[in-house]
């Protein structure tokens, strides 16, 4: 009889801890629920990430550099650019010696005119000098200037409104949006129909991925591609980027390209 009772007694010790651990298991936080975003499959070109702020797009038989820095080496493997774009002054974005070392002889070169101050003369005839504002058609794509700026008290020093250029290139009806390194400002938020945008998100030179994500729920591109995303203290939480965006508009589907690869 005593026996009988020991093993009853471990019985309901078993089911009571099994009781436990199920209540343990379903105490646990549920998992967000993933959202997959929609490919887009419309997109009528192809992008090469080169390193940081530098990519090199291939859109039907135009090829266009953006901001070619790192050395003419690097973009051996590419076609000869037809547009080159500069977005602003610093070594990430303008690399005099990189562009000199490019077969250029068929390229018109876009840069705001802090950039053109800075080309050697022989250049000077492939230059558009472009304001913010201003807008320029070459080989049947409309290009035009957008303002790139801090917002942030003590980054104001960085990028002067005025100075650098974002761009919005258009080409039958495809808009896409090249930001530079600017913070979340209205010209941002006031963009229409970007069909694919790259976006900044980088401290302290820019701004943080939070503000970053705010900017782009608001102009909402239908394909989103964080870049420029190295600061100080190391790489920007794109991954947070992605979550807050797809939280706020599952229907933008965020890309992430990988711009620090070993080369």
């Amino acid at each position: 009889m005593r026996h009988l009772g020991i093993l009853v007694f471990a019985c309901i010790t078993f089911i009571s801890c099994k009781e436990k651990q199920t209540e343990t298991a379903t105490a646990l936080p549920e998992t967000a629920e993933v959202v997959t975003p929609p490919t887009n499959k419309e997109l009528p070109f192809k992008i090469h990430p080169i390193s940081h702020a530098t990519m090199v797009l291939q859109w039907g038989d135009t090829t266009i550099y953006i901001d070619p820095v790192g050395g003419a080496e690097v973009f051996a493997a590419y076609p000869q650019p037809d547009l080159i774009l500069v977005t602003d002054i610093h070594g990430d974005h303008l690399n005099v010696k990189t562009i000199e070392g490019l077969d250029t002889s068929k390229a018109k070169i876009m840069v705001p005119q802090a950039v053109a101050d800075k080309m050697p003369e022989a250049f000077v005839p492939q230059l558009d000098v472009l304001n913010n504002g201003d807008s320029k058609e070459r080989f049947g794509f409309s290009v035009e200037a957008i303002p790139m700026y801090n917002l942030r008290e003590e980054a104001l020093k960085f990028h002067t409104k005025g100075r650098g250029n974002g761009y919005v290139i258009e080409k039958d009806g495809t808009r896409v949006y090249i930001s530079g390194d600017t913070e979340d400002i209205p010209e941002m938020r006031a963009l229409k129909n970007i069909d694919a945008a790259f976006v900044c998100m980088n401290l302290p030179y820019t701004m943080t991925e939070v503000s970053a994500a705010d900017a782009v729920l608001e102009f909402a591109p239908k394909t989103m591609y964080p870049y420029h995303y190295r600061g100080t203290e190391g790489l920007s939480d794109v991954a947070n980027f992605k979550t807050i965006v797809n939280k706020g508009n599952p229907a933008i589907n965020v890309v992430q390209l990988d711009w620090y690869a070993k080369k």
